[in-house]
């Protein structure tokens, strides 16, 4: 039996009776859930919108300070992995199948029921692309760099295990190696299960809706995404258990590829190169000047547009919170030797420009589909980006290319999970034994399945809003706790000090 740490079985205890009830009672835990999801954007929808925009606003502030010379690891250290390297593994891991699934979608659904244009304008369609353009730009990933600059320093520069506990301790101090500390480890755990079963969840349906618009005689079914669950599981464990250097990194760097040939095709072949550009450079400067309205409005005194903002923004800010365990992780993982500045820098521009370049193209072609056709808004989610597609020459190829593009984006999305929550279940955040990899890449693709099953797109929603909430009071200690090593650490007179690594971890080795 393989060493484990408390959390382990305490995370366990927690998941598997969630997954049996769903398998049980698919209808009674999507309406527990429900009810629980209700209180909370009802209640404290405005924690979700200071968090992220907190979080945000102070990631940006340690990258200008004195704090930004800081590196993450050894003065002299330089990173393992080159520029190129990094920015796929890095964006792979923390957007991959919600970019494919969304692209198109979600433009769509804002164009034809905007926050407070009129539905169909030329106004809608500018909400529709800057709202895209907010939810998947600053915000998710300023809340993945302040989790993974705690956890990167903690590991790196004080030798602290690779666990959320530890990056906690300037803050809790012995607290963290106790009691306290481990509920830290179980709520970060069971917060990845469930904001990674999510993504799966959409993986399966986009898979679905690929699948279908290929072959007529493939259905749109819980069945088929079951099935695509049950496959895919099996490929991502194989690259999991093959090691980060070799099975992320070759596919981290396939999807880059993939995803840019992809979009290179949609821009070419639609015919309408010149204004998807245009969308943005437009949707770009809207987004930067509306920033800080977007960020904090509420809609206190206007009903509809507070509920347009609970199933949209506060949805998008649990998911990332729900996320940032595991990604933290892993980007801390593959960041050691680059300085704060450095890092902050790489986190939050390149992943916005690019997730901003893909609903220009994406998102741009599909409201401009909408607003001469009607023909994307009636469909399915999940089928909106293959109808797009479509209605292109050479069509049918791109849409078996996206089907493949949103499989390794699965794969190397659980890959980074399964990792990960091994690390977290491990004594000291050690490299995990096998069998707990395994272990958890099947309980990630159960509750997946259960909530797909249970309750569709809504169900995989509300278990990221629920599970985000612990979660969201732990990163708000994680970036607490940075703050305090630093100003403790990095006088006025710094000169730099050498990493200590109690737990040395070589990227990119074997598991």
């Amino acid at each position: 039996m393989p060493r484990v740490s408390p959390a382990f079985w305490a995370s366990l205890a927690i998941v598997l009776p969630f997954v049996a009830w769903g398998a049980v009672s698919a209808d009674s835990l999507a309406d527990t859930a429900a009810a629980c999801r209700a209180f909370l954007v009802d209640r404290f929808g405005w924690f979700y919108l200071l968090t992220a925009s907190g979080v945000l606003v102070l990631v940006v502030a340690l990258a200008v300070s004195r704090f930004g010379t800081v590196r993450l690891g050894g003065d002299e250290e330089r990173p393992e992995y080159s520029t190129r390297a990094w920015f796929a593994m890095l964006f792979s891991a923390g957007m991959g199948i919600g970019l494919v699934f969304w692209g198109v979608a979600e433009p769509v659904a804002h164009y034809t029921a905007p926050p407070e244009a009129d539905p169909g304008t030329n106004e809608a369609a500018r909400e529709a692309l800057r709202y895209s353009f907010f939810h998947w730009g600053l915000h998710p990933w300023a809340i993945y760099a302040a989790l993974a600059l705690a956890l990167a320093y903690a590991r790196f520069r004080k030798g602290a295990p690779a666990t959320v506990s530890a990056a906690l301790r300037p803050v809790l101090g012995a607290r963290a190696d106790g009691a306290l500390g481990r509920v830290v480890d179980v709520t970060a755990v069971v917060a990845t299960v469930f904001g990674v079963a999510t993504s799966l969840g959409l993986g399966a349906a986009q898979v679905n809706g690929g699948l279908a618009a290929l072959d007529d005689r493939i259905p749109v079914s819980d069945g088929v995404q079951l099935a695509v669950i049950a496959l895919v599981t099996l490929l991502f464990l194989a690259s999991a258990l093959s090691g980060i250097g070799r099975g992320i990194k070759w596919l981290s760097a396939a999807n880059m590829v993939l995803a840019l040939s992809l979009l290179c095709f949609v821009l070419v072949t639609s015919g309408r190169a010149n204004a998807l550009v245009g969308v943005f450079t437009t949707t770009l400067g809207g987004y930067l000047t509306e920033l800080p309205t977007m960020s904090l409005q509420a809609g206190p005194f206007d009903a509809d547009r507070s509920t347009w903002i609970n199933q949209w923004t506060i949805f998008y800010w649990a998911w990332w919170i729900s996320w940032s365990p595991f990604v933290a992780s892993f980007i801390a993982r593959v960041s050691r030797g680059r300085t704060i500045r450095e890092f902050v820098a790489g986190v939050l521009a390149v992943p916005t420009l690019m997730s901003g370049l893909w609903f220009s193209v994406f998102g741009g072609a599909g409201v401009l589909a909408e607003r001469d056709s009607g023909a994307l808004g009636g469909l399915g989610t999940e089928s909106q980006l293959f109808a797009l597609l479509d209605g292109l020459p050479g069509g049918t190829i791109a849409a078996a290319g996206a089907v493949v593009l949103v499989t390794t984006f699965f794969i190397t999305s659980a890959d980074s999970a399964t990792f990960v929550l091994g690390s977290f279940s491990t004594p000291g955040g050690r490299d995990p034994h096998r069998l707990v990899t395994v272990a958890w890449g099947v309980l990630i693709s159960a509750a997946a399945a259960v909530l797909l099953v249970g309750g569709g797109l809504e169900g995989l929603q509300t278990a990221s809003i629920v599970s985000a909430f612990p979660f969201a009071l732990v990163l708000l200690v994680a970036v607490a706790s940075l703050t305090k090593a630093l100003r403790t650490d990095v006088g006025p007179g710094h000169r730099g000090q050498q990493a200590v690594d109690e737990h040395p971890v070589t990227v990119g080795a074997g598991r």
